[in-house]
């Protein structure tokens, strides 16, 4: 269980943060550049929320709600380095696990089956909780792509690599079924300003 009596520590004031595990690093370190934007992703995702209102869009908030829970499954997964040592450690580690990224290509499936074919590329757009959803995509995508980085010098989870694949896909399909299951996507139109 978490416990936050005070919100300053004044730990960081040097430049350095601690590390799930205790060890301290640089706040620019890959590692903390991985779960920070692993951070933002979530903060992006409650906008995305606000969009997805209790009636019309009651599956898909609940479904964002498991995707932020989740998240913050990822972010303690890369804060923790040494994952090696996972079985001897004091106390248990939270890792992504497969029946996690399983789950998402399920829902993948499942909005896939409600659309039709893509003939363009899309543009973000159409309505409002598509666009936030794009927005999450992206912010996903860079996670990603920041995770990957950190395993070609340090030891990732590589579900939790796969988690983030994923679930960018999971957003680009959800975008679609936020505007009315693609009938509304803004498609594009190349060269079309020349």
């Amino acid at each position: 269980m978490v416990v936050l009596n005070r919100i300053y520590t004044r730990t960081g004031d040097k430049g350095e943060t601690g590390l799930g595990d205790g060890s301290r690093v640089p706040k620019h370190s890959a590692r903390v550049s991985a779960y920070g934007t692993v951070d933002e992703l979530n903060a992006t995702l409650g906008l995305a929320r606000l969009h997805a209102t209790a009636g019309m869009d009651g599956d898909m908030d609940l479904a964002l709600s498991r995707i932020q829970n989740d998240l913050f499954d990822v972010g303690a997964d890369l804060s923790v380095p040494d994952i090696e040592n996972d079985a001897t450690a004091k106390y248990p580690r939270l890792r992504i696990v497969a029946e996690q990224v399983d789950r998402l290509e399920r829902e993948i499936d499942a909005f896939n089956a409600e659309l039709s074919p893509l003939r363009s590329f899309i543009l973000p757009g159409g309505s409002a909780l598509s666009a936030h959803l794009h927005l999450c995509r992206t912010v996903c995508r860079r996670a990603e792509r920041l995770a990957t980085e950190l395993m070609g010098t340090e030891t990732v989870n590589p579900e939790a690599v796969k988690y983030l694949n994923r679930l960018s896909d999971w957003f680009f399909v959800a975008a679609r079924i936020a505007n009315d299951k693609g009938a509304a996507d803004v498609l594009w139109v190349p060269g079309a300003n020349r």
